[in-house]
């Protein structure tokens, strides 16, 4: 019965902050109007999910959020030290692909989202049987390195949480 009423609880939270965020201004009928809507989107919506992966593990989910805030930070750093301190420096681009082992398109949009956000790095296709995702990195002298890391930091993890 639950399940039926909010088929997607987190959706429907969001869908009230961000309503909330967008008024820039808290009042009972903006939080009732933002409730409103984020009990209806869901539910006229959720035929067009009906296989949807569920994402497991809140500890795990938060272990990855942090993994990824600490790698964006250190990222950062290195790519402001390639562009500021040695500006002469020959670059070493490289196109990498990374064979997927995710299969939900959740845990897949993920991880190119995750990719894409790491300064230096930035996903650039994902092939058309969804196996692969081309990734581009900016400073990498050994893709191979890239690829394995991407694999052991990210789609590990981002198997556990849903698949």
């Amino acid at each position: 019965m639950f399940r039926k009423l909010l088929p997607h609880p987190l959706l429907s939270v969001a869908l009230t902050v961000v309503w909330l965020l967008l008024l820039n201004n808290f009042s009972l009928g903006g939080l009732l109007l933002g409730a409103i809507l984020g009990l209806l989107i869901p539910l006229a919506t959720q035929r067009f999910w009906p296989d949807r992966a569920t994402p497991r593990g809140p500890l795990k989910i938060a272990g990855y959020v942090l993994l990824v805030l600490w790698d964006i930070v250190v990222a950062n750093v290195v790519v402001a030290k390639v562009i500021v301190f040695k500006p002469n420096r020959r670059l070493a681009p490289c196109f990498v692909t990374i064979p997927l082992d995710l299969r939900t398109p959740e845990a897949i949009t993920v991880l190119a989202g995750t990719i894409t956000m790491t300064p230096g790095t930035v996903s650039s296709d994902l092939s058309a049987d969804g196996r692969s995702l081309l990734v581009h990195c900016l400073d990498e002298p050994d893709p191979e390195a890239a690829r394995d890391a991407i694999k052991r930091r990210y789609e590990t993890r981002l198997k556990e949480i849903f698949e």
